[in-house]
């Protein structure tokens, strides 16, 4: 009878523990990060890429975005698209506040990670991995799923 009960109590922690690991989301303090997509390059090659994510401050007070990091490039920087007149262009972005109980969300045209001088395309159906730094949360890594190179389709 032992025996079996600490065979079910192990396949009850195996199983919560598989729960959390596919949890769609990462955590590292009160900020939660999930929602992370990468557009593969459009070609072989390219030498930049974005990435988009969801951040939510779950916290009580304010945090900020400072900087962002990949392996995949050499650099990766925080980039906002505006239309200026009949243009639309990028530029930095810099650092990003997160206000309390408050969600940023990056998207195609809007604010986004954008990751220059990569070491190779980006393909679809691979994962990488983005470091997030905040000033009060620290750094987070997240892995980011590989979709498609055409903007909107997120992971197709």
């Amino acid at each position: 009878m032992r025996k079996l009960t600490l065979e079910i109590a192990a396949a009850a922690a195996l199983t919560f523990g598989a729960i959390l690991a596919s949890a769609t989301g990462v955590s590292a303090s009160d900020v939660l990060v999930k929602d992370a997509y990468a557009r593969a390059s459009a070609t072989p090659v390219a030498k930049a890429g974005a990435v988009y994510v969801s951040i939510t401050n779950q916290g009580k007070t304010a945090d900020r975005l400072l900087t962002v990091s990949s392996p995949v490039a050499s650099m990766a920087t925080l980039h906002r698209t505006i239309k200026d007149g009949d243009i639309m262009r990028m530029e930095e972005a810099g650092p990003v506040d997160l206000q309390p109980n408050g969600t940023l969300t990056m998207e195609p045209g809007g604010l986004h990670v954008m990751l220059m001088g990569l070491k190779a395309p980006l393909k679809q159906g691979e994962v990488v991995e983005l470091t997030l730094v905040f000033e009060t949360a620290g750094p987070v890594t997240v892995k980011v799923p590989v979709g498609s190179a055409v903007a909107g389709t997120e992971t197709d």
